[in-house]
């Protein structure tokens, strides 16, 4: 037996499993099972997402750090704030380390619960842009900011069970499925452009663009000793020359996108992980670990391959006495509240379209409930860590489309989170410019849904323009929703406002080409399990297709049978009536 065939038998068999069943595999006989969905596949893609978003668990350290965390700044040092504290800032690379194992673990588990439970091929992990506003705004430099890092987390913690609820009350999904059809297409193009800023950028990416003095943008490629020191911007003479770019363009950029126009199983993840092997001697140019105070840090803790080190210092570090930061406290929870809603609830709808989970009919995806339930839960948990809002990562774009489909990719990228909790130091050696193009490759696969919004009428394309603009130009998934959201109802209001007037007069004349909308959507408000709940259903959290199937195979105790009897001689009451 070849090893295709092997292959092909193995994902069958898996498929015909309880496994397979439960992730509704192809060929598993469930409604409603992925089509094009098989074991190996899913596996594959679980790699690729968490090789595209691995640098979560050194970036979001190296971010939320700089809070200082739970260390204290004595009262001598507050003049520069510890910046000169040897004390202080051995304290602050013990909360680095902590941070590295928070988030590893948080990722873990809330994209590994993702997966099983909402069965999507979205991961999970502390929020880029959110930890930066957590760090850099709410808590401040060395806890220069609004309020303590302690009284932070408690933000957030209340933050997650708010989610919560209105997850539970159905609002969150009905913000999802209440957004005008341009705007929800929108939200795919400015994620891909969103994600292929970040490729290109210095931060988290192969360095080809950086914010500007004169222009906001300007072309870059420098190496790290090249920049203006007045400036803070690549030496002219010196762009477009740095050794790392080029490595990360030409082998985790062409080559992964030829090896993709072939149809190679696995280029995300050969791309990332070439890049990666280049990048660490020592002696090259392109190394990872340079010869500095930095870099010798870096390649000590790369060297220790397997280890684990334990949260210390930020494990359960909530202050619940708030009284002293009421309103600072207030405006970050809101501040939150509302970013990490719009963030979250665009990624997600974002991601379950791109993975082909979409009912185009409700206007809602698979398992939202769920997703949203544990999203929500994940930010409380997260805040136990120590850690940032966690939130739905656009990367997982990169596990879709190596063919991911269901929640079996989210597992696999949550279990590789689990094993980098002890190999972290080779997992937070993945560079930057390793990841960079594959960021760029998928806002390209995501910005096919331009095609399908309604440029006709500019009622619709204006805001999906907007849309699409803002979240890259901004940095922020939320604001390109905000710009969208107004703009749509500031310029459909008037018109509409108009035409009732006029009497019907004035009105746009290709009016009839708009994308209809209502915020009365087939379902209703409230969540489906929740209908169910109140009709008398006891196993309200299936779908009535699992029900039927449950029945037809004789699962289903007598009284069951009997209700869902009586269930169905009432809805085909209604149909008749």
């Amino acid at each position: 037996m070849g090893f295709n065939s092997w292959i092909h038998d193995t994902n069958l068999r898996v498929a015909q499993s309880p496994v397979g069943r439960w992730f509704r595999l192809e060929n598993s006989g469930r409604p409603r099972e992925r089509k094009g969905s098989f074991f190996f596949t899913e596996m594959r893609a679980g790699l690729a997402t968490f090789f595209a978003m691995a640098y979560i668990i050194s970036v979001n350290a190296n971010i939320t750090s700089t809070t200082g965390g739970t260390c204290v700044c004595p009262e001598e040092s507050m003049s520069d704030y510890c910046a000169t504290n040897t004390e202080y800032l051995l304290c602050v690379q013990e909360v680095k380390r902590d941070l590295v194992t928070a988030t590893a673990a948080i990722s873990a588990l809330s994209t590994f619960c993702m997966g099983l439970f909402a069965n999507l091929p979205i991961a999970l992990a502390p929020g880029m842009g959110l930890n930066a506003y957590f760090a850099y705004t709410v808590v401040g430099t060395h806890g220069s900011g609004l309020i303590p890092y302690r009284v932070a987390l408690t933000a957030v913690f209340v933050e997650g069970f708010v989610f919560l609820g209105l997850t539970l009350c159905g609002m969150r999904q009905w913000l999802a499925r209440a957004l005008p059809a341009s705007i929800k297409l929108a939200t795919g193009v400015g994620i891909g452009l969103y994600l292929a800023l970040i490729g290109l950028t210095y931060s988290a990416g192969i360095g080809l663009i950086q914010g500007g003095v004169d222009t906001p943008i300007e072309l870059a490629g420098c190496a790290d000793q090249y920049f203006d020191s007045d400036t803070g911007l690549c030496i002219s003479s010196e762009k477009m020359r740095s050794a790392t770019m080029w490595v990360g363009i030409f082998c985790g950029g062409f080559l992964t996108a030829l090896l993709m126009m072939y149809r190679v199983k696995g280029a995300v993840i050969i791309g990332i992980l070439l890049v990666s092997i280049i990048s660490w001697p020592r002696t090259t140019p392109v190394t990872y670990f340079p010869y500095t105070d930095l870099g010798t840090s870096m390649f000590d803790f790369f060297k220790q391959v397997v280890t684990f080190h334990p949260i210390k210092h930020i494990l359960s570090a909530q202050q619940w006495d708030i009284s002293g930061h009421g309103s600072q406290f207030g405006l970050a929870f809101i501040t939150f509240l509302y970013v990490d809603i719009l963030d979250t609830t665009g990624t997600m709808y974002s991601m379950a379209r791109f993975a082909g989970a979409i009912d185009e009919k409700t206007q809602d995806f698979e398992g939202s409930a769920i997703a949203y339930m544990v999203d929500a839960i994940s930010i409380s948990i997260g805040s136990l860590f120590g850690s940032p809002p966690v939130t739905a990562f656009v990367e997982s774009g990169a596990g879709i489309s190596e063919g991911g489909k269901t929640g079996l990719t989210s597992c696999m990228t949550g279990i590789a989170f689990f094993i980098s909790v002890f190999f972290a130091p080779i997992f937070a050696s993945i560079p930057a410019w390793a990841t960079g193009c594959t960021l760029v490759i998928v806002g390209a696969l995501m910005a096919k849904s331009a095609a399908d919004i309604n440029w006709r009428y500019y009622g619709d394309a204006i805001p999906a323009f907007l849309t699409i603009a803002i979240m890259p130009f901004t940095y922020s998934i939320a604001y390109g929703l905000i710009a969208g959201i107004l703009s749509y109802i500031l310029l459909n209001s008037i018109a509409w406002i108009l035409e009732k007037v006029s009497g019907g007069r004035i009105v746009p004349p290709n009016k009839d080409e708009s994308d209809p909308w209502s915020w009365k959507l087939p379902g209703g408000v409230l969540p489906p399990w929740v209908k169910r709940a109140a009709r008398g259903q006891k196993d309200f959290w299936r779908r009535d297709e699992e029900s039927q199937e449950l029945e037809e195979s004789g699962s289903f105790s007598s009284s069951q049978q009997e209700r869902v009897a009586i269930e169905k001689g009432q809805s085909s009451g209604a149909r008749t009536e």
